[in-house]
């Protein structure tokens, strides 16, 4: 038997038990790629993450992303939460750290308070605009709504930086706390469009310092809902900067509400940088609390 330590976080959140749960395996070093993905599934977190030497010494480490089904190229709540684990785990303070994901490198600030680590910020990729979905009837109906609770004015839009989300704009907050994913008909649509992941949401909020409520559904990722998506969260500014559902300005500065339906209330800081109307910079942070260690003890 080998033994294999982790440890648990709650991500973009400021309390326990709020935000998205992540499991961090701070070394990884020797586990294949079939037994990484068979503890993701015996986990069953949204995301567990391996950390391993970087490939390029020039970085600092080699990070790989599971959910329960499949790796994944990058993701936020992972990144944020892996660099928050290494930041308190290390013998100094450290302000940056420069990881390698399947998108490439990814830039983390690390904001170091009296306590430890604080603030975590990534830099994600810049965004790529993809194709419109326009049967709004259809995915109405998937989401368990009526095609007038979308936005009428704004399209069911594929945006990524790093992973690709279909964006679903909803009129209300009301609406989005009707929202059911239909599994009935998710097949159908997954064949029929080539992004099966889901992030809807609404400019109307529950909080009063928050400026975008969120839901994310992505069943064929092994995530029916997601409490916490930073991977879509910058994206997701990209779009509301796009679409001019935010203030014009070159430095853009939001707060995304996310799984308060679920009961595990995450909010996700997203910060846009434009020059002359290109965006040049995108960047998602939160905090994130420790809850507890582990070690698994595996056959060889």
């Amino acid at each position: 038997m080998s033994a294999w330590r982790y440890q648990l976080f709650d991500v973009f959140t400021d309390r326990q038990f709020g935000g998205n749960p992540l499991a961090v395996f701070l070394d990884g070093t020797g586990l294949t790629d079939a037994k990484m993905q068979k503890i993701a599934r015996e986990l069953n977190l949204v995301e567990t993450t391996f950390v391993l030497p970087p490939k390029d010494p020039a970085n600092d480490h080699w990070v790989r992303i599971f959910t329960p089904a499949v790796e994944m190229p990058m993701a936020g709540h992972p990144t944020v939460g892996t660099a928050f684990a290494l930041a308190r785990s290390a013998a100094q303070p450290i302000s940056t750290l420069r990881f390698e994901e399947a998108v490439g490198v990814i830039e983390v600030d690390i904001d170091q308070t009296d306590s430890g680590p604080g603030r975590i910020t990534m830099q994600q990729p810049l965004p790529e605009f993809g194709p419109l979905y326009p049967d709004r009837e259809a995915i109405a109906a998937l989401l368990s709504l009526e095609p007038t609770d979308l936005m009428p004015d704004h399209p069911c839009e594929v945006v990524s930086t790093g992973m690709p989300f279909l964006f679903v704009p909803v009129a209300s907050l009301s609406a989005m706390k009707r929202i059911t994913l239909r599994m009935d008909l998710f097949n159908r649509f997954a064949e029929a469009f080539e992004v099966p992941h889901f992030y809807t949401f609404t400019m109307e909020t529950e909080q009063a310092d928050t400026d975008v409520h969120s839901r994310m559904f992505a069943p064929a990722l092994g995530v029916m809902e997601d409490p916490a998506t930073g991977g879509a969260s910058g994206p997701l500014g990209c779009y509301l900067v796009k679409h001019g559902l935010v203030p014009r300005s070159d430095s853009v500065r939001l707060v995304n509400e996310q799984g308060l339906e679920m009961g595990r209330p995450s909010f996700i800081h997203i910060g846009i940088d434009q020059r002359d109307g290109a965006i040049e910079r995108v960047l998602v942070g939160g905090q994130t609390v420790f809850l507890g260690e582990g070690t698994l003890c595996l056959e060889d």
